[in-house]
């Protein structure tokens, strides 16, 4: 059974930063796709950012520049550093899990998600 834990959501203004975490029991970060993904009220979920099996990590064209994810294997937990945050970046962000993770219907296991709220 796959249990996450994710911290560092918030209400922040805008320009300011927060980082957000994602620790899994029960599933090895290493084996799998893992990423963020974004749903902002209203929307579908949508990819943020992705770190392949082989650690490569992509951030999707509307956050580069300005997050960056990482991933600690020996503490099996997922990072997402969001700098510069804007109005627009609000939503619940979920840590996920899968064999290829590009899109929502790849993701094999969500977190439980976290609010990012900015204002302005």
């Amino acid at each position: 059974q796959v249990h996450y834990v994710e911290f560092g959501g918030g209400l922040v203004q805008a320009g300011g930063s927060l980082n957000l975490s994602c620790s899994a029991s029960g599933l090895n970060f290493g084996e799998y796709a893992v990423g963020w993904f974004r749903q902002a009220p209203g929307k579908e979920r949508e990819g943020v950012a992705r770190i392949s099996p082989l650690g490569t990590p992509i951030i999707a064209n509307s956050w580069k520049g300005r997050f960056t994810v990482s991933k600690d294997k020996v503490a099996n937990t997922l990072y997402l550093q969001m700098n510069s945050l804007k109005l627009e970046d609000t939503g619940i962000y979920y840590c996920v899990a899968g064999r290829w993770c590009y899109s929502a219907a790849e993701v094999d296991y969500w977190g439980q998600g976290t609010q990012v709220t900015v204002s302005s």
